[in-house]
């Protein structure tokens, strides 16, 4: 047992505000506590191994105790710990932006650093607003963005995020978001057995929505490679070049929010280039470190910035701990890392057989289906497989939550039971995960979704 656990324990209920989280279910349990982590485990304050099966929040691509971070992250914080991006550079943010850039599909040459995901997307949408009122076009502000999809929490990201249930508590948001729908093809209301037809419909619903609102006061649409909430629906064949032509149509920038899907979640170091479209921006954080230190960033092609090039001119937007000395550095090492050990080889050399592995489960009455690329999967729960029925609210609680989601983490599985959208499991663990990993994760799912669906 880690040393003064109880101390822990009484101090983590009487001080720790911890996010997204129902205090109310520890009154009579134990907060858990992880204290340690090695490889694509992590170990909780009695000990116990826990396989890491979301890469902590999509994060931990190289997995847990690399100790070249680490020392990485030292070695910066004893030369530069830190300086502002604010008028100023240093060299790590300098050699991390020209590295970034070198990746990015395009000309998407010009890398703004934030401390994550949501400021990225924050800075992304003031960008646009602020390009086109540069270049002659001020009424355009508005953005359209997918259903169920989620894009941050703060007052901005979340305006753009399409969960109502997220959003009510903190209305009135900034205003001027749209949604139009996903690419949810197992529950399309139409063409759901005709991929490329499903998919040409997805994205003319963002024409319509464009159409809707007036051409001339929509700025950008913002769309995820793989959306994450819902349970991690891809593109179908053909509806990001359609979606570009669209945005190409009516002036809109193609906003690419890749804070998941970036740095080799789907086996690219971003999830356009899987894709083959081009976005005016990308958006990203999380495996950018692999979550030794926080750090996001906003890509974006040269057009954007040549306003801002112009004499005198100015974005007014920053952080104080965008693009930190000690986080830059991190970065640079962890994408070293990418290269010498080949980690997008590795995601796409084993991303068949992880798909393989979670198709087993299918077998089971209560797994609907199993979507998603790379090593980004969700499985979707239902209460009848012919009929694709959903569970009901309190189906979701007793089951998802109350079973599921406790049991798989009793039985050694960190990962994330979700009902935004449908019921879903999402999975997402590090990037140097294999076989052996896979069948972890198919024995212990099999395990706890046999008994969940004795349950309904």
């Amino acid at each position: 047992m880690y040393p003064d656990y109880d101390h822990l324990q009484r101090a983590a209920k009487d001080h720790l505000w911890m996010h997204f989280t129902r205090h109310s279910s520890y009154a009579d349990s134990d907060v858990p506590i992880i204290v340690r982590g090695e490889g694509a485990y992590i170990y909780d304050a009695a000990g116990k191994r826990y396989l890491d099966g979301l890469a902590g929040l999509f994060v931990s691509q190289l997995g847990h105790g690399r100790t070249e971070l680490a020392e990485a992250a030292a070695a910066q914080a004893k030369e530069l710990a830190f300086h502002p991006l604010w008028s100023y550079a240093h060299p790590s943010a300098i050699q991390l932006a020209e590295k970034i850039a070198s990746y990015a599909p395009g000309d998407l040459n010009r890398i703004f650093f934030s401390s994550g995901g949501g400021e990225s997307v924050e800075t992304a949408w003031k960008l646009a607003k602020n390009y086109f009122k540069l270049t002659g076009k001020p009424m355009k502000h508005k953005v359209i963005s997918r259903q169920i999809a989620y894009h941050g929490t703060t007052q901005g990201a979340l305006s753009i995020t399409g969960l109502p249930p997220l959003k009510q508590q903190f209305e009135p948001l900034v205003p001027s978001t749209f949604r139009a729908a996903n690419t949810n093809i197992y529950r399309a209301p139409i063409h759901g057995d005709d991929p490329e037809a499903f998919g040409r419909w997805a994205a003319d619903q963002i024409a319509v929505a464009i159409e809707n609102e007036g051409p001339d006061t929509v700025a950008a649409v913002f769309l995820e490679p793989v959306q994450n909430a819902g349970g991690c629906f891809p593109p179908p064949p053909g509806y990001f070049q359609r979606v570009r032509e669209i945005c190409d149509e009516y002036d809109v920038l193609l906003v690419s929010d890749e804070v998941i899907c970036a740095f080799g979640r789907l086996g690219h170091m971003f999830g356009a280039e899987r894709y083959g479209y081009q976005p005016d921006m990308i958006t990203c954080a999380k495996g950018i470190t692999s979550g030794y230190a926080p750090l996001g960033a906003m890509i974006a092609s040269d057009k954007l910035m040549e306003p801002f090039l112009e004499d005198g001119a100015m974005f007014a937007h920053g952080y104080t701990f965008g693009g930190h000395p000690v986080s830059t550095a991190v970065a640079l090492k962890n994408l070293e890392i990418f290269e010498e050990e080949k980690v997008l080889e590795n995601v796409r050399g084993n991303e068949g057989a992880f798909r393989a592995t979670l198709e087993k489960l299918r077998d089971l009455p209560i797994v609907g289906d199993v979507r998603g690329d790379g090593y980004f999967y969700g499985i979707e729960l239902v209460k009848d497989k012919n009929t694709r029925e959903t569970f009901n609210d309190e189906e979701c609680e007793r089951i998802l939550f109350g079973f599921v989601s406790k049991q798989l983490y009793a039985e050694g599985l960190y990962c994330r039971a979700d009902d935004r959208g449908d019921p879903v499991i999402q999975l997402s663990p590090p990037l140097i995960c294999d076989q052996q990993h896979f069948d972890e994760m198919e024995q212990i799912l099999r395990t706890v979704l046999e008994k969940a669906g004795q349950m309904l």
